[in-house]
């Protein structure tokens, strides 16, 4: 059973592959429509087509339940990527904590909203290959986020 409810007024399809934001809980992220146009925009940039991209905004402890089941991970975390994608055709699931986007925002002194942006669009560039895991590779995936988020306007 889910507890979030899939956005299905204004769903944009281009080349018949949809990108759907679905919410467990309340999540102000203006301008949908906007926001998966640049995502698929800024995807095509790099090589890839969107098949289909599931994004879950949820709580701490919908995201702590999945990071222990299919992780084995007992700890919080802001976004977790299920990348499902055959060579440039990409398909995932992301699970983002709303709770998480918004401590890290405080802690950092940025916006929520510019926090919840940098999240989506650090999910994306998972699936378009970028790692985050040694400095060379957390520099070059910031640099990316800073880049995807000066070019949408935050």
């Amino acid at each position: 059973m889910r507890f979030w409810k899939i956005e299905t007024i204004g769903m944009t399809v281009i080349n018949k592959v949809p990108i759907r934001f679905c919410f467990q809980q309340a999540t102000p992220l203006r301008d949908r429509l906007r926001l998966k146009s640049f995502i698929k925009k800024m995807v095509a940039k790099e090589g890839f087509l969107i098949k289909d991209i599931q994004v879950v905004f949820c709580d701490d402890n919908y995201i702590l339940n999945i990071n222990k089941l299919y992780l084995k991970h007992n700890y919080f975390t802001d976004i977790i990527t299920f990348d499902y994608s055959d060579k440039n055709e990409l398909t995932a699931e992301l699970y983002i904590s709303r709770d998480r986007v918004k401590e890290n925002a405080a802690g950092l002194g940025v916006s929520f909203r510019s926090e919840l942006h940098r999240v989506v669009f650090h999910g994306i560039l998972h699936l378009l290959g970028y790692k985050d895991k040694k400095p060379m590779e957390q520099a070059r995936m910031r640099s990316m986020e800073d880049k995807w988020l000066s070019s949408y306007g935050i």
